[in-house]
C-alpha cells in the first residue's frame, strides 16, 4: 500500500492528518484517545499566559444544518485553553514521551511583547513538543484584547512577532493565519519575512450563524446576549482551497510549507488540499461531529486512492494541481461544453428544465410524449451546468465537450466559438485599445 508517513517542516508523523487546535486537543485524556485512534498528530489547543482564560458557562456553538439535519458549519465563541498553563505543559510532555511517533505541536497566544513570547516558548520547549504555531486567527474574544486576528490582519506585526519566535526557539514555528483578511498572500509573506518555517491556514471565519427570533439576539445566547465567533466546518472548505492555492502558487513564497485547515471531512477532502500544494491537513469539526475514529476512514481511503492513482509517496501527488489554478483571462475561451441529459436514467423530475427556463438561459426543451420528456438546446445552452448541479440524480446529466466550430444540426447555429482566451478575445478592451 501507499506510504503516507508525513515530514512537515522536520515535524514527522506517521500519517498527515493531525487534529487541529481546538477542544479535541484540550487536553491529555483527549490527545490519547486521538493517538489511539490513529491521527498522526495534533496541534494542542492554544495556551496563553496565567492568569488564565474565563470561558462562558452557556452555550459555545451555533451550528448551520443541512435538509437533512448534516452539520454544515459551527460558530463558536470558545476562547484559548481555559485550564492553568503548568497544568497543559505538563500533560504534553507525558504525551510526548508516550507517544514519541506522533507529532506534537503547540498552539500559542500572548500579548505582542517579546517578552512574553520568549517565556512561554521555553517553556514550551521544556516539554519536548515538536513544534509550535502562532495562533494569529482567532477573531473573536482574543482578538478584542489585541491577539489572535488582530495580529493576523496587520502584516507588520506577523513578521515582528514571527521574528521573536525564532529568534527564542529552536523548535519549527508555524504561523496560523486568519481568513479574515482581503488578501491572504501579504500576511503569509510576511510569515515568511519573519523567518516562519511554515504556515497553517485557514482559522475561523467571523460569522454569526443565525439569531433567536424570541429573544431577538445572536445564537448561542448568553443571557440574552450573543457574539459573533469563529465559523468553520465543510462550509469553509472552498475558502480554505481557495486560500492555500494563493499562497501555493505564489512565487515570491515557492517552497513555503502549508498545512491546510477548513472543512476536512473525508480522504478526498485532505487529497485535495494536497493537491493545492498542502504538505498535510488538519481537521476539527469532523472529530466534533463523528468522534476520533473519523481518521480510520481518512487513512484508508486516502491509501487506496493513492494506489489507484499509483502513487506511492505524499510527494508524489502534492501540488500536482496548483500549476492548473490560473486567474480568469487565461481560461480556455475555444472549451465548450453542452449539457447532455440521460433519458434513461431520468426521472421527470423537472428541475432542470424549471431553473434553467426561469433563471438561466431557456435552454431545456420540455415535451409530453406519454411521459415528460426533457431535451437540452445546444444553441441556447451555455454550459453554465446549473442543471447538473440541482439534478437529484448524480450523474444524469453531464457536460459534454464540443469541438471548435461545432454546428447544432437543429438550428444551424455555430455552437462553439474560436477566440482563445480573453487575452486574444475581440472583446476584450485592452486588444480592441491595443488595435
Amino acid at each position: 500500500m501507499a506510504d503516507i508517513r508525513n515530514d512537515f517542516a522536520g515535524i514527522k508523523s506517521p500519517n498527515p492528518f493531525w487534529l487541529a487546535s481546538a477542544p479535541p486537543t484540550d487536553k491529555e485524556y483527549n490527545v490519547v484517545r486521538a493517538f489511539k485512534a490513529g491521527w498522526g498528530g495534533v496541534v494542542w489547543k492554544t495556551l496563553g499566559l496565567d492568569p488564565h482564560i474565563v470561558n462562558v458557562n452557556g452555550p459555545r456553538y451555533g451550528a448551520i444544518w443541512g435538509a437533512d439535519r448534516r452539520l454544515l458549519g459551527l460558530n463558536n465563541i470558545e476562547l484559548i485553553t481555559d485550564r492553568p498553563l503548568q497544568t497543559n505543559l505538563d500533560e504534553i510532555k507525558r504525551v510526548k514521551r508516550d507517544w514519541p511517533d506522533r507529532a506534537m505541536v503547540v498552539s500559542l497566544m500572548v500579548p505582542c511583547e517579546e517578552v512574553c513570547w520568549a517565556d512561554i516558548l521555553k517553556r514550551v520547549e521544556d516539554t519536548e513538543a515538536d513544534g509550535v504555531e502562532l495562533n494569529f486567527g482567532c477573531p473573536h474574544g482574543m482578538s478584542e484584547r489585541g491577539m489572535g486576528a488582530a495580529v493576523g490582519q496587520v502584516p507588520e506585526y506577523i513578521e515582528m512577532v514571527t521574528r521573536w519566535a525564532k529568534q527564542n526557539t529552536r523548535m519549527p514555528v508555524i504561523v496560523k493565519l486568519t481568513p479574515n483578511i482581503t488578501d491572504i498572500r501579504y500576511p503569509a509573506r510576511a510569515a515568511m519575512a519573519g523567518g516562519g518555517d511554515a504556515v497553517s491556514l485557514i482559522n475561523t471565519v467571523s460569522s454569526i450563524t443565525a439569531v433567536d427570533l424570541d429573544v431577538m439576539a445572536p445564537e448561542p445566547t448568553i443571557d440574552g446576549k450573543g457574539s459573533h465567533g469563529g465559523y468553520c466546518g465543510p462550509a469553509v472548505k472552498p475558502i480554505a482551497l481557495n486560500m492555500v492555492a494563493d499562497i501555493a502558487r505564489d512565487a515570491e513564497m515557492a517552497g513555503l510549507p502549508i498545512s491546510g485547515i477548513g472543512g476536512i471531512t473525508t480522504w478526498r477532502d485532505a487529497a485535495e488540499f494536497m493537491a493545492l500544494g498542502a504538505g498535510n491537513v488538519q481537521v476539527c469539526t469532523a472529530a466534533m461531529t463523528y468522534g476520533f475514529k473519523i481518521v480510520t476512514e481518512m487513512i484508508e481511503g486516502l491509501k487506496n486512492w493513492m494506489d489507484s492513482k499509483g502513487y506511492e509517496r505524499l510527494d508524489q501527488f502534492i501540488g500536482l494541481a496548483t500549476p492548473n489554478v490560473t486567474d480568469w483571462q487565461y481560461l480556455n475561451l475555444n472549451y465548450v461544453t453542452k449539457a447532455r441529459i440521460n433519458q434513461d436514467m431520468c426521472i421527470q423530475c423537472g428541475r432542470c428544465y424549471v431553473v434553467c427556463e426561469d433563471t438561466s438561459h431557456q435552454a431545456i426543451a420540455s415535451t409530453k410524449d406519454g411521459k415528460r420528456h426533457f431535451e437540452v438546446i445546444d444553441a441556447e445552452c451555455v454550459a453554465c451546468n446549473l442543471c447538473v448541479n440541482v439534478c437529484p440524480v448524480e450523474g444524469c446529466i453531464t457536460m459534454e465537450p464540443l469541438a471548435a466550430g461545432a454546428v447544432d444540426t437543429r438550428t444551424g447555429k455555430v455552437v462553439a466559438a474560436e477566440y482563445g482566451n480573453w487575452t486574444t478575445h475581440p472583446n476584450n478592451p485592452a486588444k480592441v485599445a491595443a488595435e
